[in-house]
């Protein structure tokens, strides 16, 4: 008698920047019928992979299974697609390692199929060829890593409060809790790519007795709350290793329609490492990327190892009716904690213009990045801790808002400053900022007049929440190369003019910025010797006290 079995894989991937999509329903119908292993489509679109009983016996021997045993060519010709999702929907049901086969190119064409990773994987030396000319869902991820635990809705808790040790639930294991308060806005952007803000968000992990990892603690005030999940977080690591990727790159209109063709991370507790993804075939026009590796709803995850490539810049007309340059990504993470890219360098100049930083994100905390030699990293709405170190950051440098600790640490930036506080998002961080073991390359050696923290704020704007400088900067053993720089240079300032309106103590700001209160100095030289200075605005940062530390 035959045995059928169903399995149903339903995962959100959300796209980075643009709003979340559901991602497709991958129906995998999977028998054990006496005769040969085949893969075939259904009238729906679903897959349907009947593997003999022997078959099945052999595999689960041998413990791993690789695609051309599901009838992967492998000869960067044939649309491998099926076989390979049906490879992946085999192996999460037997618990089975999955291997690429050394040698092979995977042709993956723009058909609307995802391959789901549940076990771990081993890409090898094989090459990945993901057509992006002719796509029919460009939301509809290649690879999504999920997780056989399913997320649940937390019902009694009605309210949050920032830094709160505990909630109140009972919990099966250590969970990733993300929190929504749809009835208020934060991070209400400003300018070129102006919108209307997003739903307070806020994401944590808890224990099984729900006290709160306070290293990633919650960061609002919610005082309701309109949805509430819990997301298990599974105990095992999940490795991925290997593969050579090259996306031939879509040729679209350049508007804000992103592609998210791509590994999709939504399981927490995974390694990625020696990967490799290149783009090919980058025209005139195109539409922007939403992360060739995309993190999201997801903790504990390192990426290490892994060559990656900036994307082409395109233009377009933004929200406020004006040109504006897309944002596209080949690194993206939203809505994560604990998130590291450890040995991580691109194929491409990380000083040339024409390509757009590496690294957006959104909703995150504790985010690392060590030993990486990139064009940008960025947190748009808000990340929680944030470290760089023994890194270098190219043209794009280092974006950032949110709260906590940001570490700048043994790390050459050679973008127009330091850091720069968006300045589309309030120019806030409501914490310390810490640069030590630096050296500051301004705009990568050209001439221009360098400040060290970067910012731009009028005061006349809601942003969804009050405004913060860094309430402590603390600088030490920092080399400015300055000695390429304008005429009139005055030497570097600490801070830009962050509201060139100001100057005099008669401007009202309606939405009040709270200044830096202090900023210590300790071995801070310049190639121009010049000594630094505040800022060129002078009344506004007129309380901020500078110290000169030993």
């Amino acid at each position: 008698m035959s045995k059928y079995i169903l399995l149903t894989f339903l995962f959100l991937i959300s796209a980075l920047i643009t709003k979340g999509q559901k991602g497709p329903l991958e129906n995998v119908v999977i028998t054990s019928e006496k005769g040969k292993i085949e893969v075939s489509v259904g009238a729906n679109g679903e897959l349907h992979l009947n593997v003999p009983p022997k078959d099945i016996a052999k595999y689960k021997a041998a413990g791993l299974v690789h695609y051309n045993d599901f009838g992967a060519k492998g000869d960067g010709k044939t649309d491998d697609i099926d076989a390979i999702a049906a490879t992946h929907a085999f192996a999460n049901l037997h618990g089975l390692l999955v291997k690429a086969n050394d040698g092979a190119t995977y042709y993956i064409g723009g058909k609307e199929r995802t391959a789901v990773i549940q076990t771990d994987t081993d890409f090898g030396k094989s090459a990945f060829m993901i057509d992006d000319t002719e796509v029919q869902n460009r939301n509809a991820s290649v690879f999504m890593v999920g997780s056989g635990l399913k997320s649940f809705k937390l019902e009694k808790i009605s309210s949050l409060k920032r830094n709160q040790k505990k909630i109140d639930a009972s919990l099966p294991g250590p969970c990733l809790i993300t929190v929504t308060n749809a009835n208020v806005k934060q991070y209400i952007r400003f300018g070129l790519n102006q919108n209307n803000g997003s739903s307070q968000t806020d994401i944590f992990v808890v224990d099984k007795s729900g006290n709160v990892d306070m290293n990633a603690p919650i960061i609002w005030d919610f005082d309701q709350i309109t949805e509430i999940t819990a997301l298990p977080i599974d105990e095992k690591q999940l490795k991925i290793t290997g593969g050579r990727f090259t996306t031939i790159a879509n040729k679209a209109e350049s508007k804000y329609t992103y592609y998210n063709r791509n590994i999709a991370i939504r399981r927490s507790n995974v390694v990625l490492e020696g990967l490799e993804h290149r783009i090919t075939g980058e025209g005139d026009q195109g539409a922007p990327y939403g992360g060739f590796i995309n993190i999201g709803d997801c903790a504990h995850v390192t990426v290490k190892n892994t060559i990656l490539t900036g994307h082409k810049t395109y233009s377009t007309i933004g929200a406020a009716g004006k040109p504006v340059t897309m944002g596209t990504y080949d690194l993206s993470a939203n809505r994560a904690v604990n998130i590291s890219f450890v040995n991580c360098t691109q194929t491409n100049d990380i000083n040339d213009n024409t390509y757009w930083g590496i690294l957006g994100s959104n909703f995150c905390k504790n985010m690392l990045y060590d030993h990486c030699i990139l064009s940008r990293f960025d947190a748009h709405q808000g990340v929680a801790n944030a470290t760089i170190r023994n890194s270098t950051l190219g043209h794009m440098g280092i974006n950032a808002i949110g709260s906590g600790l940001l570490l700048i640490e043994n790390s050459t930036i050679k973008g127009r400053s330091i850091v720069n506080l968006r300045s589309d998002y309030g120019s806030t961080w409501q914490g310390e900022v810490v640069i030590r073991n630096c050296v500051f390359v301004p705009s990568n050696g050209k001439p221009v007049s360098a400040s060290l923290i970067n910012g731009s704020y009028s005061g006349r704007h809601n942003f969804g929440y009050t405004c913060y400088m860094p309430e402590k900067i603390t600088i030490e053993n920092l080399r400015i190369e300055d000695s390429q720089h304008p005429e009139n240079y005055q030497g570097p300032a600490i801070f830009t003019n962050f509201n060139p309106e100001i100057t005099d103590d008669s401007y009202q700001e309606k939405f009040p910025y709270v200044k830096t209160k202090e900023v210590i100095l300790r071995n801070v030289t310049t190639a121009s010797g010049k000594a630094v200075r505040v800022s060129d605005n002078a009344v506004m940062f007129k309380d901020v006290k500078v110290l000169a530390g030993k």
